[in-house]
C-alpha cells in the first residue's frame, strides 16, 4: 500500500516523539528516580521477558522448515525400510489416505497411511502404529504391507523397553521383528498370532515376555486394519468415486 505523503509526516512526527520520550525515559537521572520504584523493575523484567519471546518466535520460524525436512526424511527412511523399492515409483511421502482407527487401539484415532504405487497401481501401503501397552510404554512401529495383505516388513520406531531384553523387538539388536514378512491374516489362524509360551507362532526373549507379545498383538491389529480397509487403499479412485455417485 502507498503512503501519501502527509500520512508519511505524521508517521515521522509519532517516531520523533516516542525517540524524545524513549531518550527522556532512559537518562540516568530519570532511572535513577524510578529504579527503587516495584512498577520499573516489573516493567524491566517484563522487557526481558518479551524481548526472549520474540527471539524465540523467530528462532522458531528460521528452524522450522528444517525441522520437518529432517522429519520427512527420518520418515522416508522407515518407509524405505518396510517397503521394497521395486514395489513403487511415486513419492509415498505425498501420496496418502486417512482412515478412522480408533477401535483397534493402535496409539491413534486415525492413521495416516502412505500408498505405494507402481505405474499408477496401489502395490502396498505402509503406517506407523503403537503398542501402547508394552513393558515400560509405548512401542511405535511401522508396517509395510502389500496389496494383498502379506506382510513386506516391520520396525520398530521408538521405545523404552529395557535393554539388553526388550530391546530385541529392534532390527538392529535381533532378527526378531524379521519374522513377520510374508505373514498375513490368510496364512496364520488368529491363536498364532502371539508368542509361542501363550501357544502361538513367535518367539519370547529370555526374561522378556511382555514386549514381544504386546508388539505381536499390535502388529495382528494392524493388518486387521488394513483388512478392514483394503478395497479402499488398493482402490482408491474406484472407492472415491463410489462416494460421489
Amino acid at each position: 500500500m502507498k503512503l501519501d505523503p502527509a500520512t508519511i509526516e505524521r508517521l515521522k512526527e509519532k517516531i520523533a516523539v516516542y525517540r524524545e520520550f524513549l531518550r527522556n525515559w532512559l537518562e540516568p537521572s530519570n532511572l535513577a528516580q524510578l529504579r527503587p520504584k516495584l512498577e520499573f523493575q516489573t516493567g524491566v523484567l517484563a522487557g526481558f521477558a518479551l524481548i526472549a519471546s520474540v527471539l524465540l518466535g523467530v528462532t522458531n520460524c528460521s528452524t522450522e522448515g528444517t525441522i520437518q525436512r529432517r522429519l520427512d526424511e527420518d520418515l522416508k527412511k522407515s518407509l524405505e525400510e518396510v517397503v521394497p523399492a521395486a514395489l513403487y515409483d511415486n513419492d509415498m511421502l505425498q501420496d496418502t489416505l486417512n482412515i478412522p482407527s480408533a477401535e483397534y487401539n493402535i496409539g491413534a484415532n486415525e492413521t495416516t497411511v502412505y500408498i505405494a504405487k507402481k505405474s499408477g497401481s496401489v502395490s502396498a501401503v505402509c503406517f506407523k502404529f503403537t503398542a501402547p501397552d508394552g513393558y515400560s510404554g509405548a512401542i511405535n512401529m511401522i508396517m509395510g504391507i502389500d496389496r494383498d495383505g502379506n506382510i513386506l516388513g516391520v520396525r520398530v520406531l521408538s521405545h523404552k523397553e529395557t535393554p539388553g531384553l526388550g530391546d530385541k523387538i529392534e532390527a538392529a539388536k535381533s532378527d526378531w521383528i524379521l519374522k513377520f514378512v510374508g505373514r498375513s491374516l490368510d496364512n496364520l489362524a488368529p491363536a498364532k498370532w502371539t508368542v509361542k509360551k501363550d501357544g502361538g507362532e513367535f518367539d519370547q526373549f529370555a526374561g522378556a515376555t511382555i514386549t514381544p507379545r504386546k508388539s505381536v498383538q499390535a502388529i495382528y491389529r494392524g493388518l486387521q486394519l488394513f483388512k478392514a480397509h483394503q478395497d479402499q487403499l488398493i482402490n482408491p479412485a474406484l472407492h472415491l468415486s463410489r462416494d460421489n455417485e
